[in-house]
């Protein structure tokens, strides 16, 4: 008798990503990954007691994906630091279209959002730095923009606008330079 092929939990959220990445969240069952992996559900189950685990978990690894667009994006120095966060959240969508929609476009409100503290905290840093606002005015002033920089986003996944990324450079400074003359003008 062949021996039995080990399944890991990495092997199973690996083919849970990629199941997610091409065909979106409503693909994702115990099946579609024991197909992936050549094997039964059983290995999928013993790894994961449910199929919400699994679901957080990839929503986990989606989420590591996003802030490594982020991260790669910053510190090419392409775009300032706080603009070259916006556009990699934009590219993500581009790029990752199921996973930007499984993180950010699903109903949420049955679930606590955690949301990166610490990129957060950063943003804001670097808006009362380059802005001189203080830090509730400077939380309102990232609020607005990210709003703006969702929407592209938003637009991008969903296949609505596919603008060059020139235009899309030039919306962010706009939208950044509209919002400082009004907090400017406060």
């Amino acid at each position: 008798m062949p021996p039995k092929v080990k399944v890991t939990k990495e092997d199973i959220l690996h083919a849970a990503l990629q199941i997610v990445r091409q065909s979106g969240d409503q693909a994702l069952n115990a099946r579609t990954v024991a197909a992936a992996l050549g094997c039964s559900t059983q290995p999928v189950f013993s790894n994961f007691a449910t199929m919400l685990e699994l679901r957080l978990a990839v929503a986990e690894k989606a989420d590591a994906v996003c802030g490594d667009y982020i991260r790669r994006e910053m510190e090419s120095r392409k775009y300032p630091p706080y603009k070259a966060s916006g556009m990699a959240y934009i590219r993500f969508a581009k790029e990752e279209k199921e996973l930007f929609k499984l993180l950010y476009m699903r109903d949420r409100s049955g679930e606590p959002i955690s949301e990166d503290s610490a990129l957060t905290d950063q943003m804001e840093s670097i808006v009362r730095s380059n802005t001189g606002l203080d830090s509730q005015k400077a939380k309102l002033f990232h609020l607005e923009m990210w709003a703006c920089v969702h929407g592209i986003a938003t637009m991008f996944a969903t296949g609505f606008l596919d603008l060059d990324w020139e235009l899309v450079s030039r919306m962010l400074t706009d939208t950044y330079q509209g919002l400082r003359k009004h907090y400017d003008m406060e």
